[in-house]
C-alpha cells in the first residue's frame, strides 16, 4: 500500500454511491450471500434509503435495531413486513435527535420482540423502507466462511485455486516463488547493511492491497484467528471451524481449517527469525516487501521489484514469541512436532527481545511498504509474556507479566501497536492459567469495564457503534471490530447478554446500519464496497480483473482524509461519513488482513448457535487439598455459567474425618458468577499419626453440586529424607508435559523407589519416560525403571509424562517416597 501514517490498521474508506460491476457469486455451496448479487453483469447499486438497517439481517435471539435519518421531533410509526408485505410487527420509533458522528438527525426502531424466521423482511418507517433483510440462526455462516476464505485469497507462494477461491476470475499463478518476472521470496536479500546474506521467507499472507508481508501485523492478525478457534473450543463451537469447514487446500487433514489457514502465516513468521549463528540470532526481521511501490494494478506473479529484508526490531520479535507461544498451546493435539516448534522459536525470541529491548523500527523506512513504526513496545512485552505464561506456567514469564505496568492498567484498544489486551484476554479466558486468583478477578473486571464503556458510547449514538466522534481514523471499521471482540469476551467470562448484544449490533453498523447506508463487506447488503484499494481485486482499474471477493472488509470512515481521492471527493464530510467506495482512496478503502481476521473473529462469534442455557455446575479448584493439621487450605468455588437469578452455594463436610472441616455458605449472581469465592478448608490438631481425609459437597437450589476431597497431612507421621521437584514443561489447551525429580536428602542410599501424589484436578497421565508410572483417580504412583533405581545421598532421578487435563493444573502439593511424607 502507499505511504501512510503509523495509525495504518485501524479504519479505511466511505462512499455515498456505488456503481460497476458486481462481485461474481462464489461457485462453492458454502458461500451464502443475502443480497442479490448478479454474476458477471452490470448492475446499478441499490438506491440508498433514510431507513438504516442491518442489511445481511438479524438472529432470532439477538438486538434488532434499526436507525432512522428524519428530523421530526415527535415519534414516527413503523411496521416490520414479511416477504409478501404482510405486517409480522408494528411499533412507534424513540426521537433520538442529533448524531454526532454522522450529522445526522436520527430516531431508533427496535423489533426485536420479534422473534419469527423468514427472507425478504422489510421496515418500513413513515412511507419510507429499508432494504430487504433474512432473520435467520444461519444468519452469519456465509460471511463466517467468506472473511475467513479472504486469507486463502492473500496467500503468496500458492497458486490460487479457483475451486476454493470462488471462480475462475479469482484463480490466479503463485506470487512471488521466482518465476519471471518475480524475484521471488525463496532466497531475500537484505536492505544495505542490515545482513550479509539470503533467507527463505516464503509463503505467509500479503498484508493488504500490496504484496508486502509485515511481522508486527502478521502477528496480530495470526492470533486473531488462531483465538477465534480457542475461543470457539471453549464454548464447544468448535467444530463448526474444524475440518473440512472452509474452503482451504488443506482440508481433510484432520487438523481445524482455521488452524491451517493461519498456519500459512505462522510458518512465513518462523522463517523472519534470525537465524542461530549470525547477529542478532532470535530476532525477528521487521518486514519484507518490495524495494518500490508497484503500480496499480500489478498482479502478485507479474510483480518485478526486488524484495528486501528489513532491519529485526523488538516489535516484530515479540509479536512473533507471543503468536508462537500461542501455536504451541493450540496446535499441539494436531501436530506436537509443529507446537515443539513454535514454542522453540517463541522462547528464542523471547530472550533475543529481552537482549535487544528497544531497537524499533524508523518511522522513515516506508518505501515499497508501511514503515509499521512502534515507538512504545512495553505492550508487545506484556502480550509476548502473557503468551509463554498461558503455554508454559514458567516462573519468569509470571513474574514479566505481574511486573508490567500493563497488567493493572485498564484495558485499552487493541491495533497492531497496541496489542496489550490481547494478553489480557489470554490470561482471562485460557484455562490453567497459573496467576493468583486476586489477579484473575481483576483482570476479568477490567475486560468487562471496557465492555461497559463501549456500551455506554453505544447507547449516546443512533448507530449504536462502539467507536467515539473522535475514533474515525485509519481502519475505524477494525476498532469497530476489535472493540466488539471485547463485548464477546465479556459476554464469555459473564454470560451476561447485554455484551453479546452489543457485539452483534457491532456487526450492524458494519452491515449497513451506519450514516452511509452501506455493507463495508463485499457481496453482503443491497448496497455493498466493491471497489477496495488492491493490486490484484482492481477491476475499477482494469476490466479483465475482479472486485475483491465476498466477505473482503473495507477499513472504513477516515476523517483525516489520508489520500488524493478522499481529499477531492470528502471535503467537509461528518466524521463517519468520510469514505469513498473509490480503488484510489487507499486511506478509507484499503483491505488488510489484521481488518478482515477481527470481522471473522467477530462473524465466526455470532454464527455460534447457542441453545438455551444449561442449569449452572458448581466448579472447585482444586478438587483435591491437602490440610496441615492445626492449619487450613484454600479451595476456590465458582459455577460454569450465568445463573438465571442469583443462587446460593452451601459448603460442607458429607463424610469422612471429623478433624477435617470447611462451612460456607456463597452467593452468586448473573454478574459474578465466574468470579472465584474462596472457601478455607480446615484440620483440627490430633494426636494419631494417620493422615485421615474427608469429602465435601458444594451445591444448592439452582445449580449441579460438586465435591472435593481433603486429606490431612499429619504433623505425627514421619518424614522421608527426600524431596521432589514438579515442573510443567509445556502445556497447551487440554494437555501437558512435565519432569518430576526426586531426590535423596538422607545419609544412607535408597535401593528401589516408589513415589506417589495425588492430582488437585482431572489430570490424567497417558504415557511416561525414565519410570513406570500408573494411575488409580486422581493418585499416580510412579516406580524407577531398574536402571535409575539406587539414590545415593544427594543423588537424584527424574522422570517425565504426558497428560491431559481440563479446567486447572495445579502442581501437586504432596509426595510420598516409600509411603512416607518428603520434606
Amino acid at each position: 500500500m502507499p505511504p501512510v501514517t503509523s495509525a495504518r490498521g485501524v479504519p479505511r474508506r466511505a462512499a455515498a454511491v456505488l456503481a460497476g460491476l458486481a462481485l461474481a457469486v462464489g461457485v462453492l455451496p458454502t458461500t451464502a450471500l443475502t443480497a442479490p448479487v448478479a454474476a458477471a453483469a452490470t448492475v446499478a447499486a441499490a438506491a440508498g434509503t433514510p431507513v438504516r438497517v442491518n442489511q445481511l439481517g438479524y438472529l432470532p435471539d439477538g438486538p434488532k435495531r434499526a436507525t432512522v435519518v428524519s428530523s421530526a421531533t415527535a415519534p414516527l410509526a413503523w411496521q416490520l413486513r414479511d416477504t409478501s408485505g404482510a405486517v409480522a410487527a408494528s411499533g412507534t420509533t424513540t426521537v433520538h435527535g442529533a448524531d454526532q458522528a454522522s450529522g445526522q438527525s436520527t430516531h431508533l426502531v427496535d423489533f426485536g420482540a420479534y422473534t419469527g424466521n423468514g427472507t425478504g423482511f422489510t421496515l418500513v418507517v413513515d412511507g419510507r423502507t429499508s432494504h430487504p433483510f433474512d432473520i435467520s440462526a444461519a444468519l452469519y455462516d456465509g460471511l463466517r466462511a467468506d472473511s475467513m476464505s479472504f486469507f486463502y485469497q492473500q496467500r503468496s507462494g500458492i497458486a490460487i485455486d479457483a475451486a476454493l477461491a470462488g471462480g475462475t476470475a479469482y484463480a490466479r499463478p503463485a506470487g512471488h516463488l521466482g518465476v519471471a518476472p518475480n524475484k521471488g521470496d525463496s532466497s531475500v536479500p537484505c536492505q544495505v547493511g542490515v545482513c550479509d546474506y539470503r533467507l527463505d521467507v516464503r509463503g505467509g499472507w500479503y498484508d493488504a492491497g500490496d504484496h508486502g508481508k509485515y511481522v508486527v501485523n502478521g502477528g496480530i492478525s495470526a492470533w486473531e484467528m488462531v483465538n477465534s478457534f480457542e475461543r470457539a473450543h471453549r464454548s464447544g463451537g468448535d467444530a463448526a471451524l474444524g475440518d473440512a469447514t472452509l474452503r482451504v487446500p488443506e482440508r481433510g487433514n484432520g487438523t481445524p481449517d482455521v488452524l491451517d489457514e493461519a498456519r500459512w502465516e505462522l510458518e512465513f513468521l518462523l522463517r523472519m527469525q534470525v537465524p542461530a549463528g549470525r547477529p542478532m540470532a532470535g530476532m525477528a526481521f521487521h518486514k519484507m516487501h518490495d524495494a518500490n511501490w508497484t503500480a496499480l494494478p500489478t498482479r502478485p506473479e507479474l510483480d518485478s521489484e526486488q524484495r528486501e529484508l528489513h532491519k529485526p526490531s523488538t516489535a516484530a520479535t515479540l509479536n512473533l514469541a507471543a503468536a508462537a507461544a500461542q501455536c504451541a498451546r493450540v496446535y499441539a493435539p494436531y501436530d506436537a512436532a509443529f507446537a515443539a516448534r513454535c514454542l522453540d522459536a517463541a522462547r528464542r525470541a523471547w530472550t533475543a527481545a529481552k537482549a535487544n529491548p528497544d531497537v524499533l523500527a524508523p518511522a522513515t523506512d516506508n518505501t515499497g511498504g508501511g514503515a509499521y513504526e512502534d515507538a512504545d513496545v512495553s505492550d508487545e512485552f506484556y502480550w509476548a509474556a502473557a503468551e509463554l505464561l498461558a503455554t508454559t506456567g514458567e516462573s519468569p514469564y509470571r513474574d514479566a507479566v505481574t511486573s508490567s505496568a500493563h497488567h493493572t492498567k485498564p484495558v485499552d484498544a487493541f491495533w497492531w501497536g497496541g496489542t496489550a489486551t490481547l494478553g489480557r484476554i489470554t490470561l482471562a479466558t485460557v484455562p490453567g492459567v497459573t496467576l493468583p486468583a486476586d489477579d484473575m478477578a481483576r483482570l476479568r473486571g477490567l475486560l468487562t469495564a471496557a465492555a461497559d464503556g463501549h456500551l455506554s458510547v453505544m447507547a449516546g449514538q443512533g448507530y449504536a457503534v462502539p467507536l467515539p466522534a473522535t475514533g474515525y481514523v485509519w481502519g475505524s471499521n477494525s476498532s469497530v471490530t476489535n472493540n466488539a471482540m471485547v463485548l464477546a469476551v465479556a459476554y464469555e467470562l459473564t454470560g451476561q447478554q447485554r455484551y453479546r448484544a452489543g457485539a452483534l449490533e457491532s456487526l450492524d453498523y458494519l452491515l449497513g446500519r451506519n450514516a452511509l447506508d452501506l455493507s463495508y463487506v463485499t457481496g453482503y447488503g443491497d448496497r455493498h464496497s466493491e471497489n477496495q484499494h488492491h493490486r490484484f481485486w482492481a477491476h475499477q482499474n482494469e476490466a479483465s480483473l475482479p472486485h475483491p471477493p465476498a466477505g473482503s472488509f473495507a477499513g472504513g470512515p477516515n476523517a483525516g482524509l489520508e489520500d488524493p481521492v478522499a481529499r477531492e471527493k470528502l471535503t467537509g464530510c461528518a466524521p463517519a461519513g468520510c469514505y469513498v467506495d473509490d480503488i484510489g482512496s487507499y486511506s478509507t478503502n484499503e483491505v488488510a488482513i489484521n481488518w478482515n481476521a477481527s470481522l471473522a473473529w467477530l462473524a465466526a462469534f455470532a454464527a455460534e448457535r447457542r441453545s438455551a442455557p444449561a442449569v449452572p455446575v458448581v466448579q472447585v479448584a482444586p478438587a483435591a487439598v491437602t490440610v496441615p493439621e492445626d492449619a487450613s487450605a484454600p479451595v476456590d468455588v465458582r459455577l460454569s455459567a450465568a445463573p438465571g437469578q442469583n443462587v446460593t452455594v452451601t459448603v460442607a463436610r458429607t463424610s469422612g474425618d471429623e478433624d477435617l472441616s470447611a462451612a460456607a455458605t456463597l452467593v452468586f449472581t448473573p454478574a459474578n458468577w465466574a468470579t472465584a469465592q474462596r472457601v478455607a478448608v480446615s484440620a483440627a490438631q490430633d494426636a494419631d499419626a494417620l493422615p485421615g481425609s474427608a469429602t465435601f459437597t458444594a451445591g444448592g437450589p439452582g445449580v449441579q453440586p460438586a465435591t472435593f476431597t481433603a486429606t490431612e497431612a499429619d504433623d505425627d507421621a514421619p518424614a522421608a529424607s527426600c524431596t521432589v521437584a514438579y515442573r510443567i514443561d509445556n502445556a497447551w489447551g487440554n494437555g501437558f508435559t512435565a519432569t518430576v525429580t526426586v531426590r535423596n536428602t538422607g545419609t544412607s542410599a535408597i535401593s528401589g523407589w516408589t513415589l506417589g501424589w495425588s492430582f488437585a484436578g482431572d489430570q490424567r497421565i497417558g504415557n511416561a519416560w525414565n519410570a513406570v508410572v500408573s494411575q488409580s483417580g486422581n493418585t499416580v504412583t510412579a516406580r524407577d525403571a531398574g536402571w535409575n533405581g539406587t539414590l545415593a545421598p544427594g543423588g537424584s532421578a527424574s522422570f517425565g509424562f504426558q497428560a491431559t487435563y481440563s479446567g486447572t493444573n495445579a502442581i501437586p502439593t504432596r509426595y510420598t517416597l516409600g509411603g512416607a511424607l518428603c520434606s
